[in-house]
């Protein structure tokens, strides 16, 4: 059993390491930016089952650390939750395969609602519908499941995951987010002390 867990914790990492890195990321960075923070917009993110999930992780990252972003059910957009989206916003869409059929009719109802719309997608297959239809497309570098039947989403979403804390540090970065910014946004637990410990001591 150790030995499966080790070669699991190996293939993980060594799909990490694969992920290729682009100028799609910092395309990503600038179009999130140019909407949300000089447009006042937001990110509205959206995926279906593990990728959703992902998706919305993603978004509360985002908004914790000061980037305001919500996910949206691709589900529930067709009943209602659609209006969320508003005309400022850009969408960060993600789906392993590309061809999830409520993202793709998500895509179609978002734009007839708010036309133009940028999307940034994250996606192990550069061929598929959604890609073709990116304004960015961040590649998963499509690793292979550690799932033993190579169905259950293990990998696909481990590569997700980082994708898009590689994208909430960098827009860190961008805005210069500090700790008094962050305790702003974390009132209670360990991480507000935290923050609030760390601003107290930049301004000593």
């Amino acid at each position: 059993m150790e030995e499966l867990v080790q070669k699991v914790i190996e293939k993980e990492a060594e799909a990490i390491r694969n992920i290729p890195v682009s100028s799609s990321f910092s395309k990503a960075i600038e179009v999130i930016y140019e909407r949300v923070h000089l447009q006042n917009g937001k990110l509205v993110a959206s995926g279906m089952g593990k990728a959703g999930q992902i998706a919305q992780n993603i978004a509360t990252t985002f908004s914790s650390t000061g980037t305001p972003a919500v996910f949206l059910h691709p589900s529930d957009s067709q009943h209602g939750d659609l209006g969320v989206i508003q005309t400022n916003d850009v969408l960060l869409l993600i789906s392993n395969s590309g061809k999830t059929r409520e993202i793709i009719e998500l895509v179609g109802l978002a734009n007839n609602l708010n036309p133009g719309l940028p999307l940034i997608v994250i996606s192990g297959d550069p061929a598929s519908a959604l890609a073709q239809n990116a304004h960015v497309f961040i590649h998963t570098g499509n690793p292979a499941e550690v799932c033993p039947l190579g169905l259950t989403p293990t990998t696909s979403t481990t590569v997700m995951t980082v994708i898009g804390d590689a994208l909430v540090v960098a827009m860190m970065k961008k805005i210069g987010f500090t700790s008094s910014d962050y305790a702003k946004r974390h009132h209670g637990g360990y991480l507000g002390d935290k923050s609030r410990s760390q601003a107290s001591g930049n301004k000593s």
